[in-house]
Parts: structure tokens; sequence; C-alpha cells
């Protein structure tokens, strides 16, 4: 069955959406060393050349200019990496045209790693080591021994998160690896810094089996305050996140699912007052059957939504009439579907309100979207390509459309959950991250954005706005206070 198509191919506007490209992007971005004969319109010649490949021309540095030979660093963002590489050709191949070096702009950043450790105290005198190390050292460790939540206030674990991965569901690429998956987790404990002042450490482990990710994990948790763990394979992920937060008395989160889910119940809040109309009464349809399709159904089932559809690449998802379901997509089965509907994605969409996409590349035509409701909400949120691109839903007069991608507005990014959820979760000591926290970090994140502000293009926060998370980790904190999960009151203001 194909997800795209109800088997209509001869829709000339659904196979040019198909093929279209998104736009160059940042995360290409490259520079190359060109010298070229230092004469008029020859420099326009190259950023023609650029143009008509669909480059986009960025910085333009002066590196050596003589009367004959001119050598400019020129910075341009492409496509994707195939597209990258048809630019440098066609410069290649300019008549009098040197191409020196080539320079991802990505890979530079990344050079080293992306984060290191500071000491907060400065070791500069003798005293200073002395107590900082031994013989100093060695009363506070008698102190904790004697009482370990001392530990909260005297070393790093009232402030820290441990980021663990097995490497098999990155991004969009699968399974890739530890090693591949480091990148990510340097990368999502630079967002628990900046964010939120978190000291996050990425850790990778060299080993798929839940049975070892779960004892591992439970003894390396002394030293953090809380655990996110992240690109862990469905189904794997439910059972290890289930098992660890019933071993470990510290939060165990795992972003992928609770993360995504939360970010998208505060953009279908802001949709719903748009709309005027209350959540319960909206149709949804779920397009991905992972770990982030299944903790949005559950989390829109907390919050109020009462028909709720999700499919897979085999269709419905529908106990009834599907024999090829695992464990977690019979429990999924039997929370959702209330019509008991069976077939392909499309029936599903049949009068539907909201698509929610969590699945993979161009699975939806904008045909497709033509079945659902009036003012149709779709969240197409496949990263870097998503479901179904904005200007083919735009064209199926879908009224709010939201991705996973930064260039285009209403971007569900999870970074506007995480920070604030651990920062309001570690400011309490909270022995876990329960549903009413999450309930709670929605509502905040959704309230970032006043009535008078919001708009079809302006359902959920920059990702840059500040406020997010200080309301986010405060109204954490409250849930966590009132449903007995924290282990003391609210920080001092």
């Amino acid at each position: 069955m194909s997800l795209a198509s109800n088997g209509d191919d001869d829709n000339t506007e659904d196979k040019a959406m198909k093929t279209t490209q998104p736009p160059p992007s940042v995360s290409y971005s490259f520079v190359m060393r060109l010298t070229y004969p230092n004469r008029i319109a020859m420099f326009a010649k190259l950023t023609q050349t650029i143009g008509r490949l669909g480059g986009d021309l960025g910085a333009v540095d002066i590196v050596n200019p003589d009367a004959k030979r001119m050598t400019r660093d020129v910075t341009v963002r492409a496509r994707d990496h195939d597209h990258m590489e048809a630019i440098v050709q066609a410069m290649r191949k300019l008549k009098d045209v040197t191409v020196g070096n080539v320079s991802d702009q990505v890979f530079l950043l990344h050079l080293g790693g992306k984060i290191s450790i500071q000491n907060k105290v400065p070791l500069t005198t003798r005293d200073t080591l002395s107590m900082a190390y031994t013989p100093g050292v060695a009363r506070v460790c008698e102190a904790i021994a004697e009482q370990h939540d001392k530990a909260w206030q005297l070393t790093i674990k009232g402030n820290s998160v441990a980021v663990v991965s097995d490497g098999s569901a990155v991004l969009g690429l699968g399974n890739i690896g530890p090693e591949a998956a480091m990148p990510v987790m340097e990368g999502k404990a630079m967002l628990f810094k900046e964010f939120a002042g978190i000291d996050a450490y990425p850790i990778c482990l060299r080993t798929q089996d839940p049975e070892e990710i779960i004892n591992t994990v439970a003894n390396l948790a002394v030293g953090f305050g809380g655990i996110n763990l992240e690109d862990i394979s469905a189904p794997r992920c439910f059972e290890i996140e289930r098992r660890l937060q019933e071993r470990l008395d510290i939060p165990v989160f795992h972003d992928d699912q609770h993360g995504t889910a939360v970010v998208v119940l505060a953009g279908l809040l802001n949709a719903s007052r748009l709309a005027g109309q209350a959540l319960a009464k909206w149709r949804v349809v779920i397009l991905g059957a992972g770990a982030a399709g299944t903790a949005i159904a559950e989390m829109l089932g907390h919050a109020g939504v009462k028909d709720i559809i999700v499919c897979d690449r085999h269709g419905i998802v529908n106990a009834r009439t599907r024999t090829d379901l695992n464990e977690a997509k019979q429990q999924l089965a039997a929370a959702t579907n209330p019509r008991g509907l069976s077939g392909s994605v499309e029936i599903a969409l049949k009068q539907a309100n909201v698509l929610i996409g969590v699945s993979g590349p161009g699975l939806i035509a904008a045909k497709s979207l033509r079945l659902m409701a009036a003012r149709p909400i779709v969240f197409a949120l496949a990263n870097p390509v998503p479901e179904i691109m904005p200007e083919a839903a735009a064209s199926a007069k879908a009224w709010i459309i939201a991705t996973g991608r930064s260039d285009y507005p209403n971007q569900i990014n999870n970074v506007l959950a995480f920070p604030g959820i651990f920062r309001g979760a570690l400011n309490v000591r909270a022995r876990r991250i329960n549903e009413a926290m999450q309930l709670a970090a929605a509502h905040a994140i959704a309230d970032c954005i006043s009535r008078r502000e919001l708009s079809p293009e302006y359902i959920v926060p920059s990702v840059f706005n500040r406020e997010v998370v200080q309301r986010v980790a405060a109204a954490v904190t409250e849930a966590a206070i009132k449903t007995g999960v924290a282990r003391k009151g609210r920080p001092r203001s």
C-alpha cells in the first residue's frame, strides 16, 4: 500500500509537488576558494553559475587581489551533499577559474567536538588545590558517605544530565552506531547548557541489548540528576525507559517520545485557540507508529482528544484487522481508533481536522489532504524532508502548517521542551518526570504566545525566546510539587 497515493497517479499538480526541492540550507553551507582573471564581469559569471544551479550565495571575502588574478572565498548554501558537489563541479568546469580549497562549514564547526568541561573554581594556589582535592576533599567524601543525599549539594549531581544513546535511531539516519551518534549527543548537551544552564554529558553505548543498556545506565546514574534517553529505536525504547524509571529515583525521559509530544500538544493548543474549537472535538490522524507517534497519541489522549487514528507504513493500526502488530502497536491500537477504521491513511484522513506526520519524507500527497475537513491542520515533522513540503500542503488549502525545519514557520522543535522540563525537575530534585509535568510544560509553551500574537504562522514560540525555558521550568516545578515527586520545595528567587 502506498501512503502517498490513493491510486490516482495522473494528478500533475501532485506530481509537481512531490518533486519540489527543499530550499538551500545553512546545514549544507560550504566555502570555495576561487581564483579567476581580475576583469570586469568575471565575478558576475561565477555568481550566475551558482544561482543557475540553485545555490544561495552568502559571504564573499577577498583573499588576494592583484592586477591580473583575483582570489575570493565564496560561501554558498546548498540543498544537500549532491547539490553541493554539483555546484563545485560546475565551478571547476568554468574557463580560467581555479577552485582551491572547498570547506564544509558544518564539518569545520564540529572539529574537535562542540563541548568542553570548565572548572568552576580556578586552581591558582596551593590552598585552593588542598581544598578542591586532597586532603580537603576527603572530609566531603566522608560527609556524603554518611548521608548520600548530600551528593545533590556537594557534587555536580544536582545540575547534571546524562544524554544516553545506543545509536540505533539517529535523526532520520537510522541505526548508524554509537560513534556516529556522538555529534548529536554533543549537540544535545550544548542545548541543555545554552538554554537551561544544565551540565549535560554525551554517553554513547556500544550495545543495543536492552538488558545491557538498562544495567549500564542504572550503574552510571549515581552522578546525575536526570537521564535523557536519545535516539533509541522503538519498540525497545519503551521497555528501556519504563524499567529505568522503575529502577532509578531520578527522572528518566526519552525525549524522542515525550519532548516531541509536549511541543506538538503546545502547537495544537494554540491552533485550537485560533480555531475557537476544543481539542476534544477534533479528529486527529498520526502518521507514524514509532516512539514519537505513540507518545503523541498518549499525550493527546490525556489532553482530551477522543478521536485519534494512528497509521504506520501498512495503514491504520487496528488490532482487529491487522495480524502484524507487535506488542507496542497492539497497545496503541487498543487506546486509539474509536471508530474501528481499517485500511489506508487516506481512509483515516476523511474529514480529519489534524494530520501529524512523524514518519518519513514524501509520504503524503496534496490530494490526500483534500480529504480532510475544512481548514486542515498539518504537522509534517519528518526532518529534513517532511511527509509533505509546506508548499504542497498550502496548495491543498492547509490552514496551519508546521514542520520540524527551522526555515519554515511553526518549527516543532524539542528544544522548546526538554531544557525547561529538566530545569524544573532539577530545581526540586524530582524523582521522575510524570504526565502532569509534561502537560504543564505543553501549556507553558503555548502560553508564551498571547492571543493577540497568535496567527496560523505563529503557533509556537521561537526556540531563541529565553522566556520559554523560564515558564516551562516554573510550570514543571509546580506540577512536580503538586504530584509529590519533588524532594524539595520551590527554589528561592
